[in-house]
């Protein structure tokens, strides 16, 4: 563990609880005993009073997908100003839901006065790459088609985020509709795990470097095929790409990829705003009502994709 003197205090009594719990680390066996300790935590707190913020209208549906419709759930903002938000749940390719993710994309809806279509894609390690890339790309290509004519975003955290900017590239390069922005929070970019973030926060803050490299053992089995640019984002041709969101947080084995990511981005001629997270850790999105400073920085996070695209509040334009 790192020096952890700048860690938010309510992020500190979280972890602290956690490990009393016996709820860390993440990993727990197999895929699927992993996947039921990550939801029981994930759903945990709606039992402890935390309401997820209400929305117009929810509706589950499926789309066509490359080997089986994919679920994806739509959610109708309070507020629609004319958006439209592709969302990719994290979870390391193996777990996550629509339902573990069901706060969060409520809160972009809202936020971005945005339709979200948040994505339940197939999972490694039944499902490896591109498996999981293939049904987010027919989901990008469903919404454009569904939504036509709203600036269309693609989205994501943490192992979502890398699929979010997978699917971005495939875009650009002819496989998907046009995309007005991409927002990528905490993004898991470079395979390699090498940078001092993955050693300096690769224990006791939530996400630990073990969890990242038995995810990555899930999803692309076979290390030869880490150098696709699709997975070694650290490492693609980023000319061309939409704008971009990128949220780092500072107790994160993945921060100093995802402030890599958004520097190489900038240096390919791609419009960012880099928002890091002073004292928050990885997945500091899935704690809204529970630390406060999470919960601010996803608002300024969102704020910050809002300026990017057309249809901003007019409060937001006269500051």
């Amino acid at each position: 563990m790192g020096d952890d003197v700048a860690l938010d205090p309510q992020f500190r009594d979280v972890i602290d609880r956690l490990t009393s719990a016996r709820a860390l680390p993440l990993v727990r066996g197999t895929a699927e005993e992993t996947r039921d300790h990550y939801r029981s935590l994930a759903m945990a707190r709606r039992g402890e009073g935390y309401a997820p913020e209400p929305v117009a209208e929810v509706t589950d549906r499926t789309v066509d997908g490359p080997a089986c419709p994919v679920p994806v759930r739509i959610y109708t903002p309070l507020d629609d100003r004319g958006r439209v938000v592709t969302y990719l749940h994290g979870g390391g390719w193996v777990v996550g839901d629509l339902d573990t993710h069901d706060p969060v994309c409520r809160r972009v809806a809202n936020a971005l006065g945005a339709v979200v279509v948040s994505v339940d894609y197939r999972l490694a390690p039944e499902h490896p790459h591109p498996a999981p890339l293939d049904d987010a790309m027919a989901a990008v290509e469903w919404v454009a088609g569904a939504f036509p004519g709203r600036p269309h975003v693609v989205a994501g955290d943490s192992a979502g985020a890398g699929i979010a900017a997978g699917a971005a590239l495939r875009a650009r390069d002819g496989a998907g509709p046009a995309l007005a922005a991409q927002l990528l929070v905490y993004p898991a970019t470079d395979p390699a795990m090498d940078l001092p973030s993955t050693h300096d926060n690769g224990n006791g803050y939530f996400l630990t470097r073990a969890d990242m490299e038995w995810f990555y053992d899930q999803y692309v089995p076979e290390p030869g095929t880490r150098a696709a640019p699709e997975i070694d984002l650290a490492h693609a041709d980023l000319t061309g790409l939409p704008p971009a969101v990128v949220a780092t947080a500072e107790f994160d084995p993945l921060r100093d990829e995802g402030d890599a990511y958004a520097e190489r981005l900038r240096a390919a001629g791609v419009t960012v705003r880099h928002l890091p997270g002073p004292g928050l850790i990885h997945g500091y999105f899935a704690f809204l009502g529970v630390v406060d400073a999470a919960d601010a920085r996803s608002r300024e996070v969102l704020g910050a994709l809002d300026d990017l695209l057309p249809g901003r509040r007019a409060a937001r334009m006269s500051r």
